[in-house]
């Protein structure tokens, strides 16, 4: 009998407790929320690609340009305060793959200012206010499925190796020297599926994990560690993602900032938690597990969207996309203008060294002194017609193989008579592309 009391009288505790509001929050915790409600849910609806994940496979027949078009809408006003405060032409290129643009950094700053006014205001207006514990709740909900999906978006491109595609044949031409940080990043990861795979796998996983509110804590620190590897990386490569990726950084901590005393209490400090939980939507169980419900079913949503997506760039650009049929590198053997050969000479600059069939509707030659020149061509079985940047033509030539791996090109080249001989290359000569796995190494091979 006294046992039977006992576990009523603790029960009795327990749920008086579970049943104590928490305590109202400090002017400095209350002023953050609101600085961060506004800047990072605006960054949220304004940065396109953000909300166009959301789309799933519809985005797939979107306009090309529905990725960008908030930025779109906001160009003049972005425009304006580019050339009347720091004295720039922030224009926006939507040509261009780069998120670190002028006019995107300027509408940063906008962003920023509204927010800091923005909370201002709301600071005098709402200073009473307790606590902003249900708004809470929606925000970071938002904020965890705008993080998911981005996850999902960029994991995607990786696990489907096509965001780093496989080095070019013309990369195997160019000296390293000549390379970029943010290309010798990308000819890095890209030489190495496995390698991309996993990185794209742990960033789906974070993605997946974090569409699940049972679970979205764990995915937040897988996410939180993936993003922080990205930002680094673009920083120290120059990739121009630095805005996005640093801004997923951000969003993650904010995420876990609630969590903090007990991710502190469980993993520094080796004391008992409270349950890592995520915020409630609602005020009743049933209507909780539906909203649970609803995210799993959006991340199964941008899942498919996602994975067919990558599926098509696999298969348009990527490593599974159709090659011509003179695909490879062919090293000119002799080469020959009005009739007389010319020797292979570095300082002749029309003379061919190599010419290189990587993707159709283009050709690329190299010169002697090892400039590679991209043109613009149409290629068929017997005939190749090859065009100047502006539109003029360059090269009319006939094919015909002698053997397999013998390419004969007669016609004119800048209206002047040519003939060329060809030879293919084995690919497979070039270390990057035949040096393989190796267990045991006696010494390093770096070469």
């Amino acid at each position: 009998m006294a046992s039977q009391l006992s576990e009523q009288s603790g029960a009795d505790v327990v749920d008086s407790v579970a049943d104590v509001p928490p305590g109202p929050w400090s002017t400095v915790t209350k002023i953050a929320f609101r600085f961060c409600f506004l800047y990072f849910g605006l960054f949220c609806l304004l940065f396109a690609q953000i909300t166009f994940a959301f789309f799933g496979i519809v985005g797939q027949w979107l306009p090309k340009l529905a990725v960008m078009w908030q930025m779109a809408v906001l160009g003049p006003a972005v425009k304006w305060v580019g050339r009347e405060v720091f004295g720039v032409e922030a224009v926006l290129h939507p040509d261009s793959g780069s998120g670190d643009q002028a006019a995107i950094w300027v509408l940063m700053f906008c962003l920023l200012v509204v927010a800091a006014v923005g909370t201002a205001v709301w600071t005098l207006v709402d200073r009473q206010r307790r606590d902003y514990s249900r708004l809470s709740a929606w925000f970071l909900t938002f904020l965890r499925l705008c993080v998911a999906g981005q996850m999902l978006f960029y994991g995607f491109a990786k696990l489907v190796p096509t965001q780093m595609p496989e080095p070019p044949l013309t990369a195997l031409l160019r000296s390293y020297g000549d390379f970029s940080p943010a290309s010798v990043l990308w000819l890095q990861v890209g030489s190495s599926h496995p390698y991309e795979m996993t990185l794209g796998a742990v960033e789906v996983l974070a993605g997946l994990l974090m569409f699940l509110p049972r679970t979205a804590t764990l995915g937040t620190l897988l996410g939180l560690a993936s993003m922080a590897q990205v930002f680094l990386l673009n920083m120290t490569f120059d990739v121009p993602v630095k805005i996005l990726s640093g801004h997923l950084l951000l969003m993650s901590l904010v995420l876990l900032a609630p969590q903090l005393r007990r991710l502190t209490d469980l993993f520094v400090l080796q004391r008992p938690s409270e349950p890592v939980s995520q915020p409630e939507l609602f005020g009743t169980e049933r209507a909780n597990r539906r909203a649970a419900t609803a995210q799993a079913v959006l991340g199964l949503w941008i899942v498919v969207g996602c994975a067919w997506g990558s599926w098509q760039a696999w298969h348009t650009y990527g490593g599974g996309s159709p090659k011509p049929e003179l695909y490879g590198i062919w090293a000119v053997q002799e080469f020959s203008v009005d009739g007389k050969p010319v020797p292979p000479l570095t300082t002749d600059q029309n003379r061919w060294q190599r010419v290189v069939f990587e993707k159709p509707g283009a050709v690329t030659y190299q010169r002697m002194n090892g400039e590679l020149v991209d043109a613009p061509a149409k290629v068929s079985a017997d005939t190749i017609t090859m065009s100047e940047p502006g539109g003029a033509t360059l090269a009319e030539l006939r094919v015909s193989r002698p053997s397999a791996h013998q390419l004969q090109l007669a016609g004119t080249v800048q209206g002047r008579p040519i003939q060329i001989a060809l030879e293919q290359v084995d690919l497979n000569q070039f270390t990057l592309r035949n040096r393989g796995f190796h267990w045991v190494q006696e010494y390093p091979f770096f070469k």
